[in-house]
């Protein structure tokens, strides 16, 4: 079944969320002047990996990639699979967390960080255990109601901008030495993995996928220029959340509401709670058709509590960050290692399909 408008969707609105989560803070850290370069850099990356990604799910049919890992020979599943589980738990666990402190930090700020880590769980093993026809139904209801709110927020973020803190426009490239640049990369690394786990389900056309990638572009220009812009670098560096901070001081006189960040805050967090949901989904999968005597309904209760107790086990924002920055260098193999498995191993599928209908 071709679910192509719903895949593309959710792809896009799954990065939407990872773009103003972390994202703009990291860039504005890992640079003094010309964002656009680590910006530009980041997504040319990105851009390289779903071509080699989408290339190599084109050649294996109706396959999913676990499949095609477990066809692939001995020690290939543990070599490829095993470090895509193990980073998806590490994304969970770090997403979890980070939105339970941003919903503190904006407006929950007397409710227990457990009470708001167990509802997102809660919600996104409910969501998961229904499947994935389910969870690309809530993406596309989601996205109807959020993705106004998104874009009206980001148009009005333009009004307190002063257009001289873009300049000087490059400061060369210092920021490849700078961890906060790597970490930059979480909003183009996990994102985009799940495609490679729907095909025994529906189908999609890939080229969709590069269309959507595109029209982020921009979005990610947005979140890093809107806080630099209306605060200048020196200010901006010094935010946690700078695109939200950006939208605190926003002044709309016709709107009834005092602080508007609430409104873009909750469509964000919905946004990234699909993103939880997709990873979770994924993991499951990944475990249950490796170990297929554990079955995904016991998955869908046992994961969520070990996520629940690794959270819970984070002291504070300092070890969560350090946390992050560790998984920088599984990203980078994942983000690595599976389109070019995927590409190599589809491709060794393809000539055998040739040869086997030559014959």
């Amino acid at each position: 079944m071709d679910r192509t408008w719903q895949i593309t969707l959710m792809y896009f609105f799954i990065h939407l969320g990872l773009i103003f989560f972390l994202y703009p803070g990291d860039v504005i850290s890992s640079t003094n002047d010309g964002h656009w370069l680590p910006v530009i850099i980041g997504f040319m990356v990105h851009l390289a990996a779903i071509t080699v990604y989408m290339k190599g799910l084109s050649f294996i049919g109706r396959r999913d990639i676990i499949s095609l890992y477990l066809e692939a020979g001995k020690g290939w599943p543990l070599l490829l699979l095993l470090p895509v589980t193990v980073y998806f738990l590490l994304i969970i666990i770090i997403t979890l967390r980070y939105c339970a402190e941003m919903m503190t930090i904006v407006f929950l700020s007397n409710t227990p960080l457990w009470a708001i880590m167990l509802l997102f769980l809660l919600i996104a093993a409910f969501i998961a255990i229904k499947g994935i026809g389910t969870l690309l139904r809530t993406g596309v209801l989601t996205g109807m109601l959020c993705l106004p709110v998104i874009l009206l927020f980001t148009a009005a973020s333009f009004q307190n901008v002063d257009w001289r803190y873009i300049f000087p426009l490059a400061d060369g490239f210092a920021f490849f030495t700078d961890s906060d640049f790597y970490q930059s990369f979480f909003a183009f690394a996990g994102g985009f993995l799940f495609l490679g786990f729907l095909q025994p389900y529906f189908t999609y056309r890939k080229k969709n996928i590069f269309i959507a990638a595109l029209v982020l572009l921009p979005f990610f220009l947005f979140s890093v220029y809107i806080p630099v812009l209306t605060f200048g670098q020196a200010t901006a560096s010094t935010f946690h959340f700078p695109f939200i901070a950006a939208l605190d001081s926003i002044n709309l006189s016709w709107l009834m509401f005092d602080r508007i960040t609430i409104f873009f805050f909750l469509c964000l967090i919905s946004f990234t709670m699909l993103f939880l949901t997709m990873v979770l989904w994924s993991t499951i999968r990944v475990i249950s058709r490796c170990i297929p005597v554990i079955k995904p309904s016991y998955l869908t209760f046992a994961l969520p509590v070990l996520i629940f107790i690794a959270c819970m086990a984070i002291p504070n924002w300092e070890d969560v960050k350090l946390l992050f920055e560790w998984n920088s260098y599984l990203r980078f193999y994942v983000v690595i290692t599976i389109p070019l498995s995927t590409y190599f191993f589809g491709k060794r599928l393809q000539r055998k399909v040739d040869c086997h209908a030559a014959d």
